[in-house]
């Protein structure tokens, strides 16, 4: 199912999820006490289909997509929709910031990885696969470093992506698999258009009706 943005009420699940987001990161954002709240939280916003945007489900014929849903003024959390068109995939990257990936339609495999002591890359564990009402998490506290790519090769997955940033302005890094260079990088958004979360006059005229 896909939402139309022009139903505000079909965009409640995640207006609820930033605003209980907020009220967490006001208590503490210390990784260890937000973490496995937002973990609980983001359960919950992808246990349901039917409130993200439709703009926020469209993927390019080539990238994989970074919606952005809502960025904390603080900065202290952001909610990105990433979109991954068949068979794309990320470079292996890190976040430097912690991070949650729920699977909201699709399925995306991902291999974590570690630099031993000269610097080269090498995979923890197997790949793991991700199916709808999955979470997988990322920190430089517990492995931040791994690939991710679409399980599909002929139709889209989507995922909600939380971090404890504005993940768009944060510099990380992406690895060469062969030698384990390091090259910077800031991902931006692909889109600067988000979700009006906050616009309740539908609701406000339909009462004065």
């Amino acid at each position: 199912m896909k939402s139309a943005i022009s139903n505000i009420d079909a965009i409640e699940p995640l207006r609820h999820f930033v605003t209980q987001m907020t009220q967490l990161v006001d208590q503490s954002q210390e990784e260890s006490f937000v973490r496995p709240k937002a973990k609980a939280l983001l359960k919950d916003l992808i246990s349901s289909d039917n409130w993200l945007p439709e703009f926020c489900t469209v993927p390019h014929p080539q990238y994989y997509q970074q919606f952005l849903l809502h960025a904390d003024p603080l900065e202290r959390f952001s909610v990105v929709s990433f979109v991954w068109g068949p068979g794309q995939e990320t470079p292996i990257h890190d976040h430097m910031v912690w991070g949650l990936i729920g699977m909201l339609r699709g399925s995306e495999k991902g291999q974590r990885y570690e630099r031993d002591q000269n610097g080269k890359l090498k995979p923890i564990g197997q790949e793991e696969t991700l199916m709808p009402g999955d979470i997988d998490e990322v920190s430089p506290t517990i492995g931040d470093i791994h690939l991710v790519k679409n399980a599909f090769t002929d139709k889209t997955s989507i995922s909600i992506h939380v971090y404890g940033g504005n993940i768009g302005g944060v510099q990380r890094h992406v690895y060469d698999p062969n030698s384990g260079s390091i090259k910077n990088f800031v991902s931006g958004y692909s889109s600067t258009q988000i979700p009006n979360l906050w616009d309740r006059s539908a609701q406000i005229r339909a009462q004065l009706n």
